[in-house]
């Protein structure tokens, strides 16, 4: 069975923070995992060839020093949240970025970078087992959420989001989206670590939703391989909403954790027409598990 040894975390700000947070320290206890958290702070300077777009050299100035402002702020913000996280949990212990190699586990560092996040966290994320991201529904779009994206698109690993209100207890009711893709065959292997701990799992499939591919019964052996005992539910969409049954089928079951693939189609179809993953990035409130 797959072990989970390293989590990543990144926290752009405090918003959803703490769920992300209490999540992040479920998951360290229950895998005897690190996690490592990550703020990635923007560099003011990075605004300077803003100059060769008709600003002058004052306003251009200006805009730096606000970003430099915000940029502080958001560090200061995020560090005492995760402050305050730490001194609630001691169970966890707080080690170096550096120095985690070859300690007791779990545990907690936290690092910040200067840099630009969507390069910084993917690289991060390719050696972590999976990364885990705050819900990313600060006053935008969802969907856009350019972090969320990078590590799902650039990554290699599965994106596990939390949800936006501070969960209670531990993953104990697995839901796996099926629908036949490569995509969904990730998201499947990236799940096996809380299926094989769980008391209930359940495979969620839909005519409207499957490709080519294996069928949800082919699934069931599969995890029977693993000795992860599970059964087969077909949902109906909603409203014609496929994305719509698939949350209801999750509500019924009573899930913590919904695994599926994303974006079996390209992003900007999905964007433009709206689909299975932009509806559940946008409405889930239970965590989910996402790969491409």
């Amino acid at each position: 069975m797959k072990e989970v040894r390293k989590i990543l975390l990144p926290l752009p700000s405090v918003s959803n923070a703490e769920a992300a947070l209490t999540r992040g320290y479920n998951f360290a206890r229950r895998f005897g995992a690190h996690l490592a958290i990550l703020h990635v702070r923007t560099d003011g300077r990075d605004i300077a060839p803003l100059a060769g777009e008709g600003l002058s050299g004052a306003m251009v100035e200006e805009l730096m020093r606000s970003a430099e402002h915000e940029s502080s702020r958001h560090a200061h913000d995020v560090h005492t949240l995760f402050e305050r996280f730490a001194a609630a949990n001691p169970d966890v212990p707080l080690v170096s970025r550096h120095s985690a190699n070859g300690l007791p586990f779990p545990s907690v560092s936290f690092t910040v970078l200067r840099g630009v996040e969507s390069e910084i966290i993917p690289s991060h994320a390719r050696l972590s087992d999976f990364t885990l991201v705050p819900h990313p529904d600060s006053g935008r779009d969802v969907s856009s959420s350019e972090t969320l994206h990078a590590v799902l698109f650039d990554s290699g690993r599965p994106v596990v989001m939390a949800p936006r209100t501070p969960p209670e207890g531990l993953i104990r009711r697995v839901c796996i989206a099926w629908n036949g893709t490569a995509e969904s065959s990730a998201a499947l292997h990236g799940a096996l670590a809380w299926a094989a701990e769980a008391e209930a799992v359940r495979v969620l499939h839909c005519e409207d939703y499957q490709r080519r591919g294996p069928s949800a019964q082919d699934v069931l052996d599969y995890l029977g391989l693993h000795g992860i005992e599970a059964d087969a539910l077909e949902f109906p969409p909603v409203d014609r909403d496929v994305g719509k049954g698939l949350l209801a089928a999750c509500t019924d079951f009573g899930a913590d954790l919904l695994a599926m693939g994303a974006y079996s189609h390209s992003r900007l179809r999905q964007l433009i027409l709206g689909g299975v993953t932009r509806h559940v990035l946008e409405h889930a409130d239970l965590t989910v598990l996402m790969s491409r």
